[in-house]
């Protein structure tokens, strides 16, 4: 028998200044539950959250909590007012009988200290920090709302690791993919504000997702060729019929209204960019670079060369120097030693993970047109700057909206806007993906895959860097980078360990508490030679992908079929839910064989 659910969200309805944006939504979640929770930026994701934490009051609806459960919540924005030390702050969310050297664990296994000072901790300090406060007490219910933000890699690696051998149910907002996969077992998806589950992990709810737009698309046609059919009938029948047919003309009036009620898919971003004329074959080379700060090397005789066309990905921990790195190759900072040169025709584009370069004070339309116009060039096209604003779900009346007034991810949505209308051939982003959703990520992706632009880009997000880049350059410390062929799931496989954190000055190696699982750490020792059960795996995966392949284009074929779901429902969904689960297996096979094909060619066969 399952347990009854620790926490219930039953019919929860809300609305912010006259527009609803929870309409019917639930939420339960069972001792030990695994759940995301997805959506469109501006779905109220967040703000289903905070309700579920009782942070803020619904105008509807029913909020249950089992007595005796304990909660924590993790804020986009956590309040330090009056404390003094991230430990204190941490030490602040303990309870009685909590064990208090955790939070001193926590914050050390986090790369800080406990003594840094709030008001002056960066965001990636603050999110830690407010990490350690949530996970201190070893809650029944973590609620966080992206707890990845501002994390380098190994701090996202360690927190995976960290949640999957906690006790607590978790409810996951994030953008990260590869975050998601790994933790979720279940998907809640917030939808023009009411939810809808499946008991599944979010590598189904793409597949999933996708399905039931194409049959709301369907039963939409249905209902318009309806309505077509019953005006025709209201012009030509309803004279001879009057008495008899005043209930039709009643449906009739229904018909119309359900259509003009009709809430579609909130709305899709429409990427496309200007590009300059092409560069030189070579864009930028390095000869035995070096830059050092207070004697401390950053880069350390850097040879390398960007072709035109060349996608760079570049990872490391929190202040390996990264940034450094970027502008040296841009030319915006000079080497202290060794040479960089740009090629011929190089025109640049750089989004800034600070958004350093937006005036608040500006508008949003100001920020695309350069001020005093209303039209923008995308493309060699001139386009009215509403109708690019609308691309990026802006909408018409936040033309005149100031900056400083936009969400984090708003001014990212704003920056990418104004990167992709200015033509270029070189395309830098320093953490594009930073407050994007997914479906705004996806499409970021095609527009980047179709773009002839050479493209460096810096981020913490494992899955962007697999679909886009084709050669990952890594901080391997004391000024050294290397680079790997592929994205960052190749580099590990040809590296045998992803990117390591860096020690913090004045904090010492954490030692874990007695009993507690330590975090699981890659194992960084070359493998000299395919296991038993890998050699297995290499030989049928590609059996397993052809049958796979096979599958699920047969439960495609059966979807296709527009009568499947007014005939039976219930097959519908079954189809539904099993093609989902077919092509999240089909993805997880054919990424197997890839790792271990790679593995093979390393390992020399």
């Amino acid at each position: 028998m399952a347990a009854p659910p620790l926490l219930t969200l039953q019919d929860v309805a809300l609305t912010f200044g006259g527009t609803p944006l929870i309409v019917g939504a639930d939420l339960a979640i069972a001792p030990g539950d695994r759940t995301c929770l997805v959506g469109r930026n501006g779905s109220g994701k967040s703000t289903l959250l905070r309700i579920a934490a009782g942070l803020v009051e619904p105008d509807r609806g029913r909020r249950f909590v089992q007595p005796g459960a304990t909660i924590r919540y993790l804020a986009q924005e956590p309040d330090f007012s009056g404390h003094a030390t991230a430990l204190s702050f941490v030490e602040a969310g303990l309870g009685p009988g909590d064990d208090a050297y955790r939070a001193r664990y926590l914050l050390e296994s986090l790369g800080l200290t406990g003594d840094e000072d709030p008001a002056r901790m960066s965001g990636g300090e603050s999110r830690r920090a407010a990490l350690a406060q949530a996970l201190a007490p070893e809650p029944d219910i973590l609620l966080l709302d992206e707890p990845t933000n501002h994390l380098d890699l190994p701090a996202i690696e360690w927190l995976e690791a960290e949640l999957k051998g906690s006790r607590a149910a978790l409810v996951l907002i994030s953008h990260d993919r590869r975050f998601l996969q790994a933790l979720s077992r279940a998907t809640v998806w917030l939808d023009r504000g009411v939810t809808r589950r499946i008991e599944q992990g979010f590598s189904a709810f793409e597949g999933w997702r996708d399905a039931f737009f194409e049959e709301e698309e369907r039963d939409r046609h249905k209902l318009d060729r309806k309505i077509a059919a019953e005006e025709d009938w209201l012009r030509y029948g309803v004279t001879a019929r009057r008495k008899r047919n005043v209930k039709r003309l009643a449906g009739l009036h229904d018909l119309r209204r359900q259509r003009k009620e009709h809430r579609g898919p909130v709305g899709s971003v429409s990427l496309s960019s200007g590009e300059a004329d092409a560069s030189g074959t070579l864009v930028v080379e390095a000869r035995d670079a070096a830059k050092s700060y207070d004697e401390r090397p950053i880069v350390r005789d850097l040879s390398l060369r960007i072709a035109r066309g060349d996608r760079l990905g570049i990872v490391g921990a929190n202040g390996a120097g990264k940034t450094t790195l970027v502008n040296l190759l841009t030319g915006r900072l000079a080497p202290d030693s060794g040479e960089i040169r740009l090629g011929a025709n190089v025109t640049l584009n750089l989004i800034d993970q600070r958004r350093a370069d937006l005036d608040p004070a500006q508008t949003v339309a100001d920020v695309l047109t350069g001020g005093g116009s209303d039209s923008v060039t995308v493309g060699g096209q001139s386009r009215h700057v509403v109708g690019y604003m609308k691309d990026f779900l802006f909408a018409p009346e936040q033309a005149r909206t100031p900056v400083g007034v936009l969400s984090g991810g708003e001014r990212n949505r704003l920056l990418i806007a104004r990167a992709l209308a200015r033509p270029a051939n070189l395309l830098v982003l320093d953490e594009p993906t930073n407050d994007l959703d997914l479906e705004t990520l996806d499409l970021l992706q095609e527009m980047l895959g179709e773009s002839s632009a050479t493209l460096i880009l810096v981020s913490h997000d494992r899955d962007f860097l697999d679909r886009v880049v084709d050669t990952v350059l890594i901080a391997e410390g004391e000024g050294r980078w290397t680079a790997f062929a592929g994205g960052y799931s190749d580099m590990v496989a040809q590296r045998g360990a992803g990117v390591q954190a860096r020690t913090v000055a004045g904090a010492p190696r954490p030692e874990p508490r007695q009993g507690a699982k330590p975090p699981r750490r890659e194992d960084a020792a070359p493998r000299r030679k395919l296991g038993f059960q890998e050699q297995h795996e290499l030989k049928t995966l590609p059996g397993r992908i052809d049958t796979l392949s096979a599958n699920a284009a047969k439960l495609r074929a059966a979807l296709d079929d527009p009568g499947l779901y007014a005939r039976d429902p219930a097959r519908f969904a079954k189809v539904s839910t099993t093609l989902a689960t077919t092509e999240a297996d089909l993805a997880a096979a054919e990424e197997r064989w890839l790792t271990l094909e790679m593995l093979r060619e390393e390992l020399g066969g």
